[in-house]
């Protein structure tokens, strides 16, 4: 049987399907701006479907309607078990669309914009995003995590992630602060296997085939029409099945794809299904 939580962090347990913010403002990454009522109307139905772990980005907006001030409104005062983890580093490019690095020198004000935007005195989990809209690799992170662990012993901050990194900026960070989470591509399975000897969360992002990877449609649809299920439902179970570190976080604007989605965690794969989605028979 699939185990349906995780201790991230070691001390926050969370359910490991949770919900992603990033479409709350906008459906597409060019797209318009969503209402701020529909919003709040898919935040407060998260919650009332059991949702207890919500990631988020002060860079997730499109002019007036911000994710992180969506969420306040919608669920200020916080209940006691929800973990919000938000993620740091990338600042706005041409057209808005989070293209540049932030410098270390700018870390600080970017915590500070998330704690008040949120109403927190503490954020639970803060990533480091690295590698603007690049792939990982090629640089180091060394400084821009030491400010951030740096704030992590101010108080400011309770765990500490990492995203978009390879193996050798997962290993320089972890030598700098304990390393609670990594969110990176579905399909990074080394970088995957060492958050499991380390007991790490394993966060992939676009968990439903955004950002250029595409679902394979067939072999999710083979088995969903097995189960009775979806594509989406199917993937989300079969991600979740492959380590029981990986925490998943679908992103949606709308109440119906957001239903769809949380109904994924009572969907159970067996061997035969697992092997086929791996393109093992």
């Amino acid at each position: 049987m699939t185990i349906k939580t995780f201790p991230l962090g070691g001390d926050l347990t969370v359910r490991r399907l949770g919900f992603g913010a990033m479409r709350l403002a906008t459906g597409t990454l060019h797209g318009p701006a969503r209402s701020p009522e529909n919003a709040v109307a898919v935040l407060r139905r998260a919650r009332e479907l059991g949702v207890d772990h919500i990631d988020t980005a002060g860079f997730y907006d499109r002019g007036t309607v911000r994710a992180n001030e969506m969420i306040r409104t919608a669920l200020f005062p916080y209940p006691d078990d929800l973990v919000i983890a938000t993620k740091v580093g990338p600042l706005p490019g041409p057209g808005g669309v989070p293209s540049g690095q932030a410098t270390p020198d700018r870390l600080r004000a970017l915590v500070e914009r998330d704690l008040r935007d949120l109403g927190l005195d503490r954020l639970d989990l803060v990533y480091l995003r690295v590698g603007g809209t690049t792939g990982p690799g090629g640089e180091s992170l060394a400084a821009r995590f030491e400010v951030l662990a740096g704030l992590r012993e101010e108080g400011l901050i309770r765990h500490l992630g990492v995203s978009n990194v390879d193996a050798a900026q997962f290993a320089e960070a972890r030598a700098i602060a304990p390393v609670a989470a990594v969110q990176n591509h579905q399909d990074d399975d080394g970088l995957l296997a060492r958050c499991e000897e380390a007991g790490i969360a394993y966060v992939p992002f676009f968990p439903l085939g955004g950002g250029g990877n595409p679902l394979d449609e067939a072999r999710l649809g083979k088995i969903a029409a097995r189960h009775g299920a979806t594509v989406p439902q199917v993937q989300l179970a079969f991600s979740l099945a492959r380590s029981p570190v990986v925490l998943s976080i679908p992103g949606t604007g709308t109440l119906r794809h957001l239903e769809e989605n949380l109904a994924a965690d009572s969907l159970v794969l067996d061997a035969e299904d697992l092997a086929y989605l791996r393109g093992e028979g």
